[in-house]
């Protein structure tokens, strides 16, 4: 069993089918066609089932993938941490972020980030915990730096608190309700919400609880910050958001806050990944970058 045929197999299942997994990987698709087939003759099983629409991995598959990807995640880890130990600064850390660290972290540290290390290929994915812990789980994604989930993760996912935040109305320039000054004359309004895990009404209904009101009529769910953007801005859509939201230059011409007088709870700001698989030199840079611009206490 050889590195090279677990890595085939892992890009086969991420993409989906040989011929992708093939373009991914810049090889002749009989060459990896040969490669799976020498794996499944050298472990005795059948890893995946073969149709027209794609290829699915079978029972078996999927028990070998689990140890696959964290061996083809680790060893691609431990390949980036020699080099930026080393001082070549090479390497692809991928970080999953939700909106507030995009919208009050990332600015400030990412032009810090390239600067110290212009080799490394940072890939960025928007999404909440429960949409990335799968990725985590396999080492897929270095780490996940953003809105706590309700529910803590299972064993296996070291989660650390590094801040707590809170939230404002959002809504576009020149909105109708934009002098309104507290949640109850915002009774009326249609809004728009992301979550921070899959219940993104019923996040929005405990915050209104708090202060007594009915759970407000949330007509769009978003699933990206742009989504939610696009909504705000060419409707009368309001939404809650990072307070951070202020200060974000993308959207000072489209969106304002409206400042209500009550203090508007977010979720903690927190770290998540894998406790036994440390962060390479330059995952722990950029961690350490974002939080030079977390909220002072």
């Amino acid at each position: 069993m050889k590195l090279t045929q677990l890595r085939d197999l892992v890009a086969i299942v991420e993409h989906g089918s040989l011929r992708a997994a093939a373009r991914h990987l810049d090889i002749a698709q009989p060459l990896l066609t040969r490669s799976v087939r020498s794996l499944e003759k050298d472990l005795g099983a059948t890893l995946f089932d073969r149709q027209a629409q794609g290829m699915t991995l079978t029972a078996a598959g999927r028990v070998f993938y689990q140890r696959a990807s964290l061996i083809v995640n680790e060893a691609r880890r431990a390949r980036d941490e020699l080099s930026q130990v080393l001082g070549e600064g090479q390497g692809t850390l991928v970080a999953g972020l939700s909106i507030m660290p995009h919208a009050g972290l990332l600015p400030g540290a990412l032009p810090m980030f390239r600067k110290r290390y212009p080799g490394v290929r940072l890939q960025l994915i928007e999404g909440l915990f429960p949409d990335l812990e799968s990725r985590l789980r396999e080492g897929s994604v270095d780490f996940y730096l953003g809105a706590a989930p309700r529910l803590q993760p299972a064993p296996g996912l070291a989660v650390e608190t590094l801040f707590s935040n809170t939230r404002a109305v959002v809504g576009r320039k020149g909105h109708p309700l934009s002098q309104a000054t507290s949640l109850k004359a915002l009774a009326s309004a249609d809004w728009a919400t992301t979550s921070i895990d899959y219940n993104a009404s019923e996040d929005l209904a405990r915050l209104f609880a708090r202060y007594e009101l009915p759970p407000p009529n949330v007509i769009l769910q978003a699933g990206s910050a742009l989504s939610l953007m696009v909504a705000l801005a060419q409707t009368d859509l309001l939404a809650m958001l990072p307070r951070q939201w202020e200060d974000f230059p993308l959207t000072a011409d489209a969106l304002q806050i409206i400042p209500v007088t009550e203090v508007l709870p977010a979720p903690d700001v927190v770290l998540i990944r894998r406790p036994d698989l440390p962060l390479t030199p330059a995952g722990e840079h950029l961690v350490d970058l974002m939080l030079r611009f977390a909220p002072k206490a």
